[in-house]
């Protein structure tokens, strides 16, 4: 499969925050999960693949262009769902239509009439009048109807209902389906990258941690539950991570089934997404630190 998007070295500097060197790739027919906690730096690093934001540092090419001159042709061709509704709350479904021929060079009509349909999106009706849930859903559909190759998607399912956002994932995999479309999708509901994703990214205070196939990190990742005498025991070189409480150890291991032939006093469960990030973001590394 072809790259779709490269990141190399792409870096942003805040008065109190800073994306460090990130490197990422995102092959076509592959939807990526990018997870973290608040301010880790994944509205940033959307950001800075549009254009939208000033690169300190670092490189992003897209379909094999370089950004930097093509920023206008490169847009043709990503389709963008922000976590809040960007169009004017006067217009209508239908007059977005319209205005949306004019811009997009592979504008679909039909297809807009059709994602609208299926999201139950009234076309006359002001956008004034809709929900939050609506808002995103006319955000999806507007995105995905001038035939991107790119979805850039950020927190696009918050605020649906869980029947909706089931249709919207269906979406996404029928989007991807033909291996020359790819979704960088950031997300705070793991459960619907946990459907949907092939690889997950995690970003942790603007530091790229990992990026794992999400077979891999729910498959072979598990939660070591012990008390803390017996954990004190254990190789810490064993464990991503882990965190204590007032009743027991949590300790993330990235291989569960070696796991349990070596501590078999130990309950070891399955580790979702939300408990990966958890650990990850709460707990204690290898180096004995506080992340």
């Amino acid at each position: 499969m072809d790259t779709i998007l490269r990141l190399e070295g792409v870096t942003r500097r805040f008065d109190t925050f800073t994306l460090q060197p990130l490197n990422l790739e995102l092959p076509g027919g592959v939807i990526m999960g990018l997870i973290g906690e608040n301010g880790a730096g994944k509205t940033t690093t959307l950001r800075l693949i549009l254009g939208s934001l000033r690169r300190d540092g670092g490189k992003v090419t897209v379909f094999g262009k370089t950004l930097d001159g093509n920023e206008a042709n490169i847009r043709q061709d990503i389709g963008v769902v922000f976590d809040e509704c960007c169009f004017h709350e006067s217009m209508t479904p239908k007059n977005l239509d319209t205005i949306f021929r004019g811009v997009y060079r592979n504008w679909s009509s039909d297809a807009f009439s059709k994602y609208c349909g299926m999201l139950q999106i009234p076309m006359k009706k002001k956008i004034k009048e809709f929900s939050r849930g609506m808002k995103m859903k006319l955000s999806i559909s507007v995105a995905i109807s001038h035939n991107p190759k790119l979805l850039l998607m950020d927190e696009a399912t918050s605020g649906l209902d869980p029947v909706v956002r089931d249709d919207v994932l269906e979406l996404l995999q029928e989007f991807v389906s033909d291996e020359e479309h790819s979704v960088l999708f950031s997300s705070h509901i793991t459960e619907d990258l946990e459907k949907i994703a092939d690889y997950v990214a995690y970003l942790h205070k603007g530091s790229l941690q990992f990026v794992r196939s999400k077979d891999e990190l729910l498959y072979e990742y598990g939660i070591v539950k012990c008390g803390k005498n017996e954990f004190a025991r254990m190789d810490k070189s064993d464990f991503a991570a882990w965190r204590e409480n007032a009743f027991e150890v949590q300790a993330l291991t990235e291989n569960r089934q070696t796991a349990r032939r070596k501590y078999p006093g130990c309950v070891i469960d399955q580790a979702g997404l939300e408990d990966i990030m958890l650990l990850y973001s709460k707990g204690t590394s290898q180096r004995g630190k506080e992340r």
